[in-house]
């Protein structure tokens, strides 16, 4: 599992324009090439053409890992998504961030053909140690 981070709500995405891509953009508008669908739209797109093949749940490693590598980000001074009452252990912070599905990371989940999906974090269903249903459904 690949865990992709550093998505925060508040940072516009950065557009990845190579040198002369802008005179490569020009000489194919002419051409009768299919139309590349951005953002959102894009998407949505996706996930209606094949539904997801792997489970809704987080693992427990995915949790862990997920976990830990938000504490370290937290301790070096990451923003926090929450409001804190309190908490100062990074690790802490980073279960309320879990339990309020504000961590800012994606799951790439590889499978057996060389494919992947990606999941957010608030979109899978979280059971903590104890099995109790963490934030969602």
């Amino acid at each position: 599992y690949e865990i992709f981070c550093c998505r925060y709500e508040d940072e516009p995405p950065e557009p990845e324009i190579e040198e002369g891509a802008e005179e490569d953009l020009e000489n194919n508008a002419n051409e009768d090439a299919p139309v590349e669908i951005e953002g959102e739209e894009r998407e949505e797109q996706e996930s209606v053409e094949c539904p997801r093949k792997t489970s809704k749940y987080m693992t427990k490693y995915e949790r862990a890992r997920i976990l830990g590598t938000r504490a370290l980000q937290i301790s070096m001074n990451a923003p926090v998504m929450v409001e804190l009452e309190g908490e100062t252990d990074p690790l802490e912070i980073a279960m309320k961030e879990l339990r309020e599905r504000k961590i800012p990371f994606t799951i790439r989940r590889y499978l057996p053909d060389g494919s992947y999906e990606d999941w957010g974090v608030d979109e899978l269903i979280v059971e903590d140690s104890w099995k109790r249903q963490v934030g969602g459904d």
